[in-house]
């Protein structure tokens, strides 16, 4: 099967989903599932997911992941192409390594599963808050509430069941000077802002590009959400070059059961 046609299938997965997130197109009412697939394909798609390695930033408590080649189980020798026709690699790594997806369950013991997330939550309106203007004044800044008020003046209000990405260009450093990428404190959410955006806006799942939410060590912000039912994605990319509003975010993980996160891949359809 040739790399254009599984493109197109998959697409064509994706749409059966994006159709409800692209209701305000043109003639939307009336497109067949082939109609939005033309649109959806002829839109640019943006990466919001980091590449990571063993030497990739990661908290301190979790550490570097490892990876190195599969063994025969019996003989312990390498697969590789020349001696078995093909090669694999064993990874080892935390769950939350890299852009990952964190599920209530990652804090609560009652919460959902990674496994148990509802596809429908996979692909929704994304809205990208912009938290680079006060970054001059303050490289620290949590993003709040007026700030957030400021944003909708801007660019109207955010739709309930979007996911909501705070854009801070912190992913600059991840490859250039993944250090830095790794500093403490940091620009994020504030925990009244991520009480507004599900409480008052109705939003479904929140993102961002730091490893954390809260821009303390209190984690008020991340233990409200995951204990309250909602999922984020952490250590998100290029959330500059996504619009303000009217993008479709897809993002997806591995289907293990009953995890607590994993590296995920998430990436915006551009309107």
């Amino acid at each position: 099967m040739g790399k254009t046609l599984v493109r197109r299938q998959w697409l064509a997965i994706v749409v059966v989903a994006a159709l409800p997130a692209v209701a305000s197109w043109p003639h939307a009412a009336e497109m067949s599932l082939a109609d939005a697939y033309k649109v959806i394909a002829s839109r640019k798609l943006v990466d919001l997911t980091h590449a990571f390695s063993p030497t990739t930033p990661v908290w301190s408590g979790f550490g570097q992941a490892t990876m190195s080649a599969a063994s025969d189980p019996v003989t312990h020798m390498p697969y590789t192409v020349e001696t078995a026709g093909f090669r694999a690699t064993f990874y080892s790594m935390v769950g939350q390594y890299g852009t990952h997806v964190d599920p209530p369950a990652h804090f609560d013991l009652n919460g959902l599963t990674m496994d148990k997330i509802p596809l429908e939550q996979m692909i929704l309106p994304l809205v990208v808050l912009d938290d680079t203007p006060y970054l001059a004044a303050d490289p620290n800044h949590a993003f709040g509430v007026a700030d957030l008020q400021a944003w909708e003046k801007e660019h109207g209000q955010v739709p309930k069941g979007a996911f909501a990405a705070l854009r801070t260009d912190m992913y600059k450093d991840w490859d250039t000077d993944p250090e830095r990428f790794k500093r403490s404190p940091f620009p994020a959410w504030s925990f009244e802002a991520i009480k507004y955006l599900f409480e008052q806006r109705g939003v479904t799942a929140i993102g961002h590009e730091a490893l954390d939410t809260d821009t303390t060590e209190k984690m008020d912000s991340e233990t409200w959400l995951l204990r309250n039912g909602h999922y984020q994605i952490e250590v998100m990319a290029n959330l500059d070059q996504v619009p303000a509003t009217g993008a479709v975010i897809v993002v997806t993980w591995p289907k293990i059961e009953n995890g607590f996160g994993f590296p995920a891949r998430a990436f915006a359809i551009l309107p």
